[in-house]
């Protein structure tokens, strides 16, 4: 990520927005008219249970799905009037596990994410491999970078992946469960990476079941639930029992962690 100039005082601020997004998949509503945003330099979570839509509004805001009605706008434009390489160069995007076809060297796939900023041809350049090499080293994964993706664990191809966006050098990160697969050092360096990148002037929506990380990392926490934004604020106005009961049907205890940020326990009885 290259940080951009800084704007004019008076600029309206940069935003990826969600307005009024609706999409039915199915003949089901699976989401029903969502709106926030995230700004730049921003962490935003998005939380809710399985099915409650999470995974759907971010392919909607890479155009693999369009929505019903509503828009995703980028800085005021809708992103269905961008040329997908534009598009691509604005936001990235790390999905649940991928099905890799081809076994493609871990360094390779990661290399891919340069391909937007490439030429017609499509040939990399010196800095389009040091870009690659950098973005491993940040992830911790350069021994992988002649491992072939179909031989990796799980963990291993959900951090090449987001090395390949990190490598894209965009604007916005979409992770959908970037942790899902990760040990706990691992989730931690990713978290650690998320917040590097806003820090240097990007934008991230994270999808994660990590409630513990993602009031660590995250800025505000958007939670959904049957397709709808039930609840959206910082982590400490966001995860209350009553919401959490609301958007999972579980029983919780908030305790204060030694940071101030909550720590959620859930309930077996």
């Amino acid at each position: 990520m290259v940080k951009r100039a800084g704007a004019p005082p008076s600029a309206e601020p940069e935003t990826l927005a969600f307005e009024g997004v609706a999409i039915r998949l199915g003949g089901r509503s699976v989401l029903g008219g969502v709106s926030f945003e995230v700004g730049l330099g921003e962490v935003v979570g998005l939380v809710g249970c399985n099915g409650a839509g999470k995974t759907t509004l971010v392919r909607s805001a890479t155009c693999s799905l369009r929505p019903d009605s509503g828009e995703v706008c980028l800085a005021g434009q809708p992103i269905r009037e961008l040329p997908r390489r534009v598009l691509a160069t604005r936001v990235a995007t790390v999905p649940q596990d991928v099905h890799v076809p081809f076994p493609f060297l871990a360094g390779e796939l990661v290399l891919m994410g340069r391909t937007p900023h490439q030429g017609l041809f499509g040939f990399e350049s010196a800095a389009d491999l040091e870009i690659a090499r950098e973005a491993m080293d940040r992830v911790g994964i350069a021994h992988l970078a002649n491992r072939p993706v179909d031989r990796l664990s799980g963990g291993e191809r959900q951090l090449v992946l987001f090395a390949r966006a990190l490598a894209q050098q965009s604007d916005w990160l979409l992770l959908d469960e970037p942790t899902a697969f990760l040990d706990l050092r691992h989730r931690v360096d990713l978290f650690r990476a998320v917040r590097h990148f806003t820090e240097a002037g990007g934008g991230a929506l994270v999808v994660s079941h990590d409630l513990g990380g993602v009031a660590r990392v995250c800025d505000r926490l958007v939670v959904l639930s049957e397709g709808q934004v039930i609840a959206d604020g910082e982590p400490h106005e966001v995860l209350r029992p009553e919401i959490i009961h609301r958007a999972f049907g579980i029983s919780v205890d908030i305790f204060e962690g030694p940071d101030g940020r909550p720590v959620v326990v859930s309930r077996l009885a």
